[in-house]
């Protein structure tokens, strides 16, 4: 080789803690390597001085060998396949629009336990089992002429679990998740539709806060930004028109589902709608005995918390992530969250006051 190019990583290890790695890499220019047995001429160039959304520049690399010694390469894209699929495994990949194609957002997560995500009973089991049913029909789909795509709709409260439950059922599925921002400096129709289609297989497509899309882009404009011009009548065609995607699963979210004109939210667009409401006294038991099981293996201690959690109202007025919160502070002290439900009841009463909700 001419010369090598010494580059580092940062990654997170479990506990939190940062490990930076150091990896040597051909440098720019021409390197002649062995592989297999096989000479090889790698060419790393640097295309001018454009720079990708990451603010990498782009690089083209060419491997050039003897004909006879051609069946290298498949080798080569075959065991680099192979060490892709090993850094995914286990794990999950976010997927954003780069140019008109779908590029890995950071590294792949790690995939969220299903029974990380607290809902009412049976929601995530009937989610699961309806996604299921739709991946295994697929030519049930096709012999009968019916689109093959799915929508779903999850809508309620924020901190509920909406984005949380996604995750953990594309982690449970083995699906990686392509994020879509409508708003997007550069989104355009056109580009819309075409991002629809060229969905990677395995990967789900998330809209998060679709009402708020709507609302950002009128004062958007008010501030003089044009970036994106998705029109309405545009994201109903990429949905379900003449042009549209088949073999998709399309998630969206809103906190507002009154906000949701009906032609969006309409059958063959949107197949399921699940709300993700506030903690029942079924979810913060089982949040009980997922935070405090162990610390009060009698039980004793959640029945007094669930007893005073009823005194005040808060059954069901809640959110999933107030409540975790409220126990990653009081971590084994079951009786100090307790304590804190006094000032979550009173916290509630002041912001029903301040929206003129009666208490």
């Amino acid at each position: 080789m001419h010369h090598l190019q010494l580059n580092t990583t940062v990654r997170k290890r479990s506990d939190g803690a940062e490990m930076i790695d150091f990896y040597l890499r051909p440098g720019h220019g021409r390197h002649i390597i062995r592989y297999n047995n096989a000479w090889m001429m790698v060419n790393r160039e640097r295309q001018g001085n454009y720079l990708d959304t990451n603010n990498e520049p782009f690089e083209t690399v060419t491997l050039t060998t003897l004909y006879a010694h051609k069946h290298v390469f498949e080798q080569l894209f075959a065991e680099a396949h192979e060490m892709a699929q090993q850094h995914h495994e286990g794990k999950t990949s976010i997927l954003v629009p780069e140019g008109f194609d779908w590029k890995p957002f950071g590294s792949p997560k790690r995939k969220r336990p299903l029974e990380s995500v607290v809902l009412e009973e049976g929601v995530k089991e009937r989610l699961i089992q309806d996604m299921q049913e739709f991946i295994d029909k697929r030519e049930w789909y096709f012999d009968r002429g019916i689109p093959y795509r799915r929508g779903y709709l999850l809508y309620g409260p924020p901190g509920t679990g909406k984005s949380s439950v996604i995750e953990a059922i594309a982690g449970h599925l083995n699906f990686n998740i392509a994020m879509l921002n409508l708003s997007q400096r550069g989104m355009t129709d056109d580009k819309l539709q075409l991002m629809l289609t060229k969905v990677p297989p395995r990967t789900l497509v998330l809209l998060e806060d679709a009402d708020a899309a709507w609302v950002n882009r009128r004062q958007s404009n008010q501030d003089g930004y044009s970036g994106a011009t998705v029109t309405f009548s545009g994201l109903l065609n990429a949905l379900d028109g003449v042009a549209s995607a088949e073999e998709r699963i399309l998630f969206l979210t809103t906190n507002h589902v009154e906000r949701l004109d009906e032609a969006l939210i309409r059958p063959g667009r949107v197949d399921v709608t699940v709300r993700i409401g506030e903690a029942t006294e079924w979810q913060i038991r089982q949040l009980l005995e997922r935070f405090y099981g162990e610390a009060d293996p009698g039980g004793a201690g959640r029945e007094r918390f669930l007893a005073k959690a009823r005194k005040l109202g808060l059954v069901g007025a809640l959110s999933p992530a107030e409540l975790q919160g409220l126990f990653l502070y009081n971590k084994e002290d079951l009786d100090g969250a307790s304590a804190s439900l006094d000032e979550l009841a009173s916290m509630h009463a002041q912001l029903a006051r301040k929206a003129n909700i009666p208490e």
